[in-house]
């Protein structure tokens, strides 16, 4: 029985010496407690040391994915013979590669948990079967085949172009919670002295920015505010500061309230900045999915879902209700309505629609961008064609549902061009083809047969009177017997 065992270093393969001892699985640990009983329990057979890092990479990655690498399948050809394929069995801890080894090669592979303590043993005592191999020369190559193929990974990794757009709008989420509370302090602060401007002023960067170029109230009058608000707002400010009930403040708090005032436009700008780049990553990335939803509302659907990938492979009615996890689950627990919609109640198409409407248009919607989704994730083309249709589509069953246009819903039928009249001259009157019209003899009309049900027999008449009578008294008597019985119960009572 031959013992297949990978290292950084290469392919090692052993010869187990007593085949019986796999079968006591659990005490196999005791031949590998010293070097000396493990070169008595195992034999190397064959090493096949990698070339260099790249060669380690390649077989590696392989091994990663379930697949036998060339230079591996290469040394068992040359160390196993065809009779020997046939005969022997050979010992592998994944059993992916196991199989895939079964396949390629045709020999008959263990990889079931019984031969993990044998490897287990090997690792312990590997240093002794392998003779050449440092500990320090062997760790050094384990460290560096690992940095490589985390590079490999990161490096091809089909979810690395989500990662922006998923860091992006966490962080966008985060500045608009931060902006409203330095925003809230801003006005709350300020509102001491001048707490009639922000009724005036609702827009938070135009009021940080009042407040920057103006300081204390009294300074609102000779400060030109023009560049900041409209000439409307400008003169209601300047009227409210003469007649203001705000108290008074110094020249310290003044200070410390233009510092958040200066935080305040700081992180807009930010925002905006940020939100640009949040809108070119997803025009490049998915542009089909931006045209349909939006580019906020297409990346809360990928942060959601963990990648475009992830998200591609997600049906209709799931990318519907993604983000309504709890009100389904609820919904699901207390046997009510599930939600009709999710983060996809944001998009503008599903706004347009009206509130009996919205379900119907977030559910077509949904539908579209799980189209979209397939062609941006796993299509060549960088087109946005699918989504443009789409959105149509959409438009188009929205117009129909609010009753604006007599839209039709599979395809428009051309309408049915009228024929032109043709007036035809009629042939001349022939004398010759008259014919005398002769009175018919009149059928005696015979008296029509009742039928059996019709005819009403005296004596049927009796039996049913009898049968209502008898009914009517077991009626009256069941009616009595039930009042007594119920009489006797409260006299008990």
């Amino acid at each position: 029985m031959l013992v297949l065992y990978e290292t950084a270093a290469g392919y090692a393969l052993f010869k187990l010496v007593n085949d019986s001892k796999l079968e006591k699985a659990d005490d196999i640990w005791k031949d590998f407690e010293t070097p000396e009983q493990a070169n008595q329990a195992i034999k190397l057979k064959a090493f096949k040391k990698f070339e260099n890092t790249t060669d380690a990479l390649s077989a590696v990655t392989g091994i990663v994915e379930g697949k036998v690498p060339k230079n591996l399948k290469k040394f068992l050809e040359g160390e196993i013979s065809e009779k020997d394929m046939k005969k022997e069995k050979l010992i592998i801890s994944d059993p992916k590669l196991g199989s895939a080894i079964n396949k390629k090669l045709g020999i008959s592979v263990i990889s079931d948990s019984t031969v993990l303590d044998l490897y287990r043993g090997i690792r312990q005592q590997f240093e002794s079967l392998v003779s050449g191999l440092s500990p320090s020369d062997l760790s050094a190559m384990s460290l560096g085949l690992s940095h490589s193929l985390s590079r490999y990974k990161l490096k091809f990794s089909p979810d690395k172009v989500d990662t922006m757009i998923v860091q992006a709008i966490a962080l966008l989420d985060d500045l608009d919670k931060e902006l409203n509370t330095y925003a809230m302090r801003v006005k709350e602060w300020y509102g001491w002295h001048f707490p009639e401007m922000g009724k005036i002023i609702v827009d938070n960067l135009a009021y940080a920015k009042v407040v920057k170029m103006m300081g204390f109230r009294t300074n609102a009058h000779s400060t030109e505010l023009s560049a900041i608000l409209p000439e409307e707002l400008e003169a209601e400010v300047k009227e409210a500061a003469e007649i203001s009930m705000g108290t008074e403040i110094s020249e310290e708090d003044i200070e410390n309230i233009h510092c958040l005032c200066d935080q305040v436009i700081s992180i807009t700008e930010y925002r905006q900045q940020l939100y640009e780049y949040l809108k070119n990553r997803m025009n490049a990335i998915a542009p089909n999915l931006t045209i349909l939803v939006g580019e906020l509302v297409g990346a809360r659907l990928i942060s959601h879902a963990g990648s475009l990938m992830n998200l591609a492979k997600q049906p209709a009615s799931t990318i519907q209700i993604l983000g309504a996890e709890k009100a389904l689950f609820r919904a699901l627990k207390t046997k009510h309505n599930t939600p009709k919609y999710g983060l996809i109640y944001h998009a503008s198409l599903v706004g347009q629609a009206g509130a009996k409407h919205k379900a119907k248009v977030a559910r077509v919607l949904a539908t579209k961008t799980a189209i979209a989704l397939r062609v941006d994730a796993l299509g060549d083309g960088d087109s946005p064609d699918v989504g443009t249709d789409g959105r149509i589509k959409v438009e188009a069953r929205i117009q129909m549902l609010e009753g604006r246009v007599n839209a039709r819903a599979n395809k428009e039928k051309p309408a049915q061009k009228q024929q032109k009249f043709q007036f035809n001259k009629t042939a001349q009157y022939n004398a010759q083809s008259d014919v005398a019209m002769t009175e018919a003899p009149k059928e005696v009309e015979e008296p029509k047969k009742r039928k059996i049900e019709e005819v009403e027999v005296p004596e049927a008449k009796e039996e049913k009177k009898a049968k209502k009578e008898k009914k009517e008294k077991k009626d009256k008597k069941e009616k009595k017997e039930k009042k007594e019985k119920k009489e006797k119960k409260d006299k008990k009572e």
